[in-house]
Order: structure tokens, then sequence, then C-alpha cells
């Protein structure tokens, strides 16, 4: 999406509730009725809800990459490229889709999972780059006490994890005052995870979605506010999405 196509970054919204073909519930960020565009170079974002009898059998992607993060109980992860994995709280995985990748996700040990799932568009120079995977543990990605926060690095610095496009994956815990100030060029959004509190003076709390355009913003939570914040440096590609593939 161009950067006169993304969504108005002053507007506050609710995740928008969606049900999956196989049975999985969902709170999504965007593409929604309320952000009806991607975010370049972000294709979709949300908050994923598996119950133990439901999951994503194998099914292909490509051109674009995934990035997982597990908020309670574990998800297994089965690839062509002969991984297999289960993710458990506060672990993470990456997918680079590439040319092409098929795998499968379901909840572990007879138990529901929920957990956060980011698709980044990959750059038109890198749609047919070979498909790859990695993962991080909790114990793997940096953790700091930032004035009135603890954040949590997903991807960036410090993090295991790297994409094919350069930005930042933060899961802030505010109590007390936090300020996200991503580079001023780049693009993101800040998205409620637990709690409630305010962003740059307005009400925010979970399940709720704030566009950004690189300028900082200010949360600030007296009972505890838990968001995730990320931002990266827009391509200036179209962003064709169709199903599980990106063109």
């Amino acid at each position: 999406m161009a950067a006169d196509e993304r969504p108005n970054s002053a507007a506050r919204v609710a995740a928008q509730p969606i049900r999956h073909g196989t049975g999985v519930r969902a709170k999504r960020a965007f593409p929604t009725d309320a952000h009806p565009g991607h975010v370049d170079p972000f294709v979709l974002f949300e908050r994923f809800d598996i119950d133990p009898e439901t999951g994503f059998p194998m099914h292909p992607h490509r051109g674009f990459e995934i990035v997982s993060y597990m908020l309670d109980g574990g998800m297994e992860h089965t690839d062509s490229l002969d991984v297999e994995h289960t993710a458990r709280e506060g672990d993470a995985m990456r997918i680079t889709t590439g040319r092409g990748i098929r795998h499968s996700e379901f909840p572990a040990s007879g138990a529901g999972c929920e957990g956060l799932q980011l698709w980044v568009n990959l750059p038109r120079d890198a749609k047919d780059a070979e498909p790859d995977y990695a993962d991080a543990s909790a114990a793997d990605l940096p953790t700091e006490t930032v004035d009135g926060a603890t954040v949590t690095t997903v991807v960036g610095d410090g993090s295991p994890l790297s994409l094919h496009t350069e930005m930042t994956y933060r899961d802030a815990r505010v109590d007390g005052a936090w300020t996200h100030a991503p580079p001023a060029e780049w693009t993101g959004f800040l998205f409620g995870v637990a709690g409630t509190g305010t962003v740059d003076g307005d009400a925010f709390g979970e399940g709720d979605v704030l566009v950004t355009d690189g300028a900082d913003v200010r949360v600030e939570s007296d009972d505890g506010l838990r968001v995730v914040a990320v931002a990266g440096r827009p391509h200036g590609d179209p962003i064709d999405q169709r199903g599980p593939f990106v063109f």
C-alpha cells in the first residue's frame, strides 16, 4: 500500500472478531471494516484463540513473512521444511514463506492456546526467496525495564529473529509511562493485549488498535496496560493479498 493509502493514524478503533474456516477465533487489527487497508509494510495482524478441537491443517503460503508470538499455552508448528516445533508462552516463531511453504498449526498438549500473528510483506526483490524458519524461546528475547514499562523485544535490537523488512516488534507491560519512538519515516501500530490505560491521552485497552505514522506515542497506565508496538520501514509496494498469498 502506498503511503497516501494509509488508514487514519489518529483514530483508535476496536479489533474485529472473525472466525476462520477451520473454526479458529481471532480478533483482527487490520484489514477490517474499520481499517480496510493494509499498513505498509504490514499485511495483517490478529490475536488468535485456538480451542483444543480446532487448528490449521497443512496449508500453503507465499510472498510474505509471519511472526507468531505466544501469549498462553502451546502451539505445534509443522512445515514442508521438515520443521516440527512447539512454541509456548513468551516464545516466538518467524516463517519466511518466500516462493512457497506449507505448514500447520495446532494447540499442544490437549489444551487451547492464544497468541499474536503478524504478516509482513516481502520486498518485491525478495518475493521468490527460499522459504525459511526460525524460532526463539522467551529466554532468547531481550527484556528490559525502560521508564515505567517492562519491554520485551520480539523483533529488533538484541532479538535473534530478523526479517527481510527493517522493523521492530515490542511487547510492553506499562505500569507508569512509556514512549514508543519509532523512526520518523516508519509506519506501524499499537495493539492492546490486556489492561487499561491511555495512548496520547486517549483511553486504550484490550483489543484496541492505533495505526501510527512514525510520531512518538505516549502510553500511560496506573493499573497496568500491556501493548504490542510494531513499526517498520514501508516498502512503497502495493500489497496484493489473495487469501494465503501476497503478490
